[in-house]
């Protein structure tokens, strides 16, 4: 009996060492709480005590003497029985890594849990104190040596009071709320940069109906996310919002639109406070290139009261449709990932040491300045170390950046990630700047500049992508989804008609525009050419169309997407059987406010005539043939077409003539003699077009009338 007890002993020992061990690799502290799912929440005032303090958020500094409305880092802390994670969110514009990790190791220190399931995020508030030095501003040295210790206050009292819970995700499209706040400007009105070159085509904030541009350059994500954790008898414990827009404005100091809508959430669950023990809170989603303003249509008259009132309606709405779980797994993966800064060439670093020079100590009022004090900086500093996190939570996935990014980037990481929910926070565990997709440093603008807040490579958005889609696999235990684009009526009436290629344009990353024809030829993207934006069908985005609908071109479930040219092209090979041939498309030059007087090419045959069109001041627009000898063909008829609005062109070439058909009309609008044509052939989309193209075919015999009626007919929405 004494040898059986012994190696009971040893088995059972090994099964408490095995379970240790699991504990330590899973987060670093000793599970007490069994399998019951926990949460526990916290609110901490850190408003400033001393003043003034300075502010940042802007190009040039600020200072603040009073707080018109307390600043707080709420953390809500989960623990699933075997892992147990904190988030807090901090009103803050941005912090530096150093700053949050010093809060995390003081956490860590009195709880044992690991600091990489910690995540700590500002809300973007520009109204706070500066944690951190950007552009103009210098750190606060005072409120950043404050800062990490209340932050750990609240994630440390977070932990401390865990008690049984259930949890629960929602999420509902609010399009009215957040709008691209980044446009492209005509080709005749770019401005310069700080650093003298006329390189600003794409405009932050262009005002509201500006005739200067011609429309957004990127998508919105409209999703306002909810996770919420309430007491086993129902009574709400907290709520972390999720949404990606940027600030709305607030005099100083302030938690912005942010503190209001936690302090409205409260009042809609019945909750006397949002700062304890009910704690709700709003993170910043991926609103690097969003912001409240819809520039499409006149400026409204709203108040921060009134925004964040109706943002948090819509929040509550989302959770009244939560699906509550007593228990749900919890995971976490944390990355590193290195890129290197864009750091000043030789003649730029010049630029930037004799205008600093020039400052004598003081402090730059010109943005010309600022910038030549970052030059300074990205050229001493050279790369920076960004901490990415992929969490789970139940079917619910999470991914972090110390970034300020775009929508699409968001849409990316949404569209693909291995579970079903997710959601994104922005300026999570440090602030490493801008990261545009790559297509969109040729627009230059504000968040290209480079700069702290805009410094990292021109690759470092694919690359941060990849990596957090390989982490959501890695802590979903799941593959990522494949974006795949579905064919609605229009589409699928097309491909019965055997084109030769059909480029949808509906891509959201890369250079290449696939064919939707099995083996047929791909396009090639060159130059200025914005991608995911509202295709036809799909809606404006603006105004009456803010809200972006499924049509009769992509699946049920889809909104149809295009491409913004502005000096960018499509270029693609084809080989015709024959000399007829007929392309169809569709294309929009730009919104009304921005009509002008200018000229480009729609689609450009290897003959060198191309089907173009000129815009007056009144905002019509004659499409017209073109002989790259002879200039203007002479045209039968004439396709007058404003702006503001889809068109649908097909060009016919035979041995009859070629003729241009638009809009579904069975008479042609142009209608001139045969056009030579070259069975190897590469067609030209978009040569000095500015707008949009979309649903181009290319097919290797004359369309006749009934077939383009059809086209017209299948894109009609019921």
């Amino acid at each position: 009996m004494i040898c059986v007890h012994s190696a009971l002993n040893k088995w059972l020992l090994s099964l408490v060492r095995i379970a240790i061990s699991a504990v330590v690799l899973t987060d670093g502290y000793a599970a007490e709480s069994g399998n019951v799912f926990q949460a526990g929440t916290s609110a901490v005032d850190i408003s400033p005590l001393q003043f003034p303090v300075r502010v940042n958020g802007g190009f040039l500094e600020r200072s603040a003497l009073e707080v018109i409305d307390p600043l707080y880092a709420r953390s809500i802390a989960l623990d699933d029985g075997v892992t147990r994670m904190v988030f807090c969110v901090v009103d803050a514009c941005m912090m530096p890594r150093d700053l949050i990790d010093r809060a995390k190791e003081t956490v860590s220190a009195e709880s044992g849990l690991s600091t990489a399931h910690m995540m700590v995020s500002a809300t973007h508030t520009h109204s706070a104190p500066s944690a951190m030095g950007c552009l103009g501003t210098r750190v606060d040295p005072d409120y950043a040596a404050w800062l990490p210790g209340k932050i750990a206050e609240s994630m440390s009292a977070a932990l401390a009071n865990l008690q049984p819970a259930r949890i629960g995700w929602a999420s509902i499209d609010d399009w009215v709320h957040t709008h691209n706040r980044r446009w492209i400007r005509r080709a005749d009105k770019v401005f310069d940069d700080p650093f003298g070159d006329a390189t600003v085509r794409a405009h932050m904030h262009p005002g509201h109906e500006s005739i200067d541009v011609i429309g957004p350059s990127g998508p919105v994500d409209p999703e306002l996310s909810v996770l919420a954790v309430q007491q086993r008898d129902g009574t709400p414990l907290a709520v972390m919002a999720n949404y990606s827009q940027h600030y709305y404005g607030a005099p100083l100091l302030s938690a912005d639109y942010f503190g209001l809508f936690s302090r409205e959430m409260a009042t809609l669950l019945g909750q006397p406070s949002s700062e304890g023990p009910f704690v709700a809170m709003m993170s910043q989603g991926t609103s690097g290139d969003l912001a409240r303003m819809d520039y499409g249509v006149p400026k409204k008259s709203d108040t921060m009261t009134t925004y964040a009132e109706a943002i948090a309606q819509n929040a509550m709405n989302a959770y009244e449709t939560i699906e509550w779980h007593d228990h749900v797994e919890l995971g976490i993966v944390e990355k590193m990932v290195t890129l290197r800064h864009r750091v000043p060439d030789t003649a730029r670093l010049a630029w930037a040491e004799e205008r600093v020079a020039a400052l004598n100590g003081n402090i730059p009022m010109t943005q010309p300045d600022v910038y030549a004090h970052e030059a300074i900086y990205l050229k001493e500093k050279q790369k920076a170390e960004l901490k990415l996190q992929a969490i789970r939570i139940g079917d619910l996935s999470i991914a972090t950046f110390p970034n300020e990014v775009y929508a699409i980037t968001g849409l990316k990481l949404k569209a693909q990630s291995a579970l079903a929910s997710h959601f994104n926070i922005g300026l999570a565990n440090g602030a490493e700047g801008y990261i545009p997709p790559p297509e969109q440093f040729i627009f230059g603008g504000y968040t290209t500049w480079p700069a702290r807040t805009a410094g990292l490579e021109t690759r470092a958005e694919p690359i941060i992508v990849e990596t957090l889609l390989t982490s959501l696999e890695k802590v979903s235990g799941k593959p990522r989804r494949s974006i795949e684009y579905k064919h609605g009526p229009y589409a699928k009436a097309i491909l019965n008609a055997k084109p030769l290629a059909y480029w949808r344009l509906n891509e959201i990353a890369g250079r290449i525009a696939h064919n939707a024809v099995g083996n047929g030829p791909d396009a090639r993207l060159t130059g200025g050419a914005a991608l995911y934006l509202s295709g036809v069908g799909s809606g404006s985005g603006l105004g009456m169309e803010e809200a972006l609908q499924t049509s009769n071109f992509s699946g049920e479930s889809q909104i149809n997407r295009a491409v913004h040219f502005a000096d960018g092209m499509l270029e693609a090979d084809v080989s015709f059987r024959s000399a007829e041939h007929s392309v169809a498309f569709w294309f929009w030059l730009g919104e009304k406010s921005g009509a002008g007087i200018r000229d480009g090419s729609l689609v450009t045959l290897s003959t060198g005539h191309s089907l173009g069109y000129q815009l007056g001041n009144d905002g019509v627009a004659n499409l017209q043939l073109m002989n790259p000898d002879e200039g203007v063909e002479p045209t039968s008829g004439q396709a007058a077409l404003s702006l503001g609005e889809w068109h649908f062109a097909v060009l016919r070439c035979d041995a009859g003539g070629t003729r241009v058909f638009v809009n579904g009309r069975q008479t042609p609008d142009i209608d001139v003699g045969p056009i030579p044509c070259n069975q190897q052939s590469t067609l030209k989309f978009a040569d000095g077009l500015e707008g949009k193209l979309d649903e181009i075919a290319v097919f290797d015999h004359a369309l006749n009338v009934d077939e383009i009626s059809a086209f017209w007919e299948a894109s009609r929405n019921n």
